[in-house]
């Protein structure tokens, strides 16, 4: 993979984690309802992604934070179908967004995958 795509990642997942910080109510918003402590998880999970995109950069623990990368996309993808279950429930015309943002999942996954070697 190019230099570009582990810079792109790396990004990705600093910003979506700060974004946790910024609008904490949006993630509490489609956590699945059986899962406690909403608001904790939120702000761990938020941390995690930035750690995980600041350790991506330096080869000497790249390999572990995309293995650390792909526990957590496998860790929020019930909230990805709960998003997707609200959408449904509230007829939001963004369901198609919700949607899509299952398989990608898995695309992000091979992403990550990709340095794990």
């Amino acid at each position: 993979m190019p230099p570009i795509s582990l810079l792109l990642m790396s990004l990705l997942y600093i910003a979506a984690g700060i974004y946790h910080f910024v609008n904490p109510a949006m993630y509490r918003s489609i956590m699945p309802p059986w899962l406690p402590a909403h608001h904790q998880l939120v702000l761990i999970s938020g941390a995690i992604e930035i750690l995980l995109g600041i350790f991506l950069l330096p080869l000497a623990s790249r390999h572990w934070a995309a293995w650390g990368v792909i526990l957590l996309l496998i860790a929020v993808f019930p909230a990805n179908i709960q998003m997707a279950i609200n959408y449904y429930r509230q007829g939001n015309p963004q369901l198609w967004i919700a949607l899509l943002r299952l398989p990608l999942q898995a695309v992000l996954i091979w992403w990550a995958w990709q340095y794990t070697r």
